[in-house]
């Protein structure tokens, strides 16, 4: 358009126009308020895998129980269907699981394989346990490993450089797509 045909209209700068970026990307993520209101060390008075079996599937976002462990989503996960098997028993390294133990969590995680690469189509798995503080363990108290589905387009720029991982779906959606796939 031409300075004529634009004839009376003002041009307004971008930069006064409410919600167009600057220079700062922002991923509204509400549902970690939760993790932020709670403050630097929010799982430190109960151990989160002592207490989940407590409560309800959905309110636990735990996808299936077995004998000596259970599976369930992973509440700041690395990636969409990122799940974590634990032992019911409030142990701390794999070391300490009895036969039986290590055995379901075994089984646990070969299943965990099959319904997320079913339900999410995922490429690939990380899967592994941080035993320890320094290992890198969020809750190094009680034994779990991780199962975390990855996609051949999931990896950009975010993780690297801002810090930020997008996921794109919610986990109660998550945890209810799973579960329901678990013993089909």
């Amino acid at each position: 358009m031409t300075a004529e045909d634009a004839g009376d209209a003002k041009l307004i700068a971008a930069s006064e126009l409410p919600g167009v970026p600057d220079e700062f990307q922002r991923l509204w993520t509400p549902h970690r308020m939760a993790y932020i209101q709670a403050g630097p060390e929010p799982l430190r008075e109960t151990c989160p895998f002592c207490a989940a079996p407590d409560k309800s599937d959905v309110d636990a976002l735990i996808v299936h129980r077995g004998v000596t462990s259970y599976v369930l989503l992973n509440l700041f996960p690395y990636n969409s269907g990122h799940l974590l098997v634990c032992p019911y028993r409030h142990i701390s390294t794999y070391d300490e699981a009895t036969p039986e133990e290590v055995a379901e969590i075994g089984a646990l995680t070969q299943r965990a394989m099959q319904v997320l690469r079913t339900v999410s189509r995922c490429d690939g798995f990380n899967i592994g346990m941080n035993q320890g503080k320094v290992a890198g363990a969020g809750v190094a108290e009680h034994l779990h490993q991780h199962v975390v589905p990855r996609w051949a387009t999931d990896a950009n720029f975010f993780p690297i450089i801002a810090k930020t991982k997008a996921l794109p779906q919610l986990l109660g959606e998550v945890r209810q797509t799973v579960a329901d796939a678990w013993d089909s």
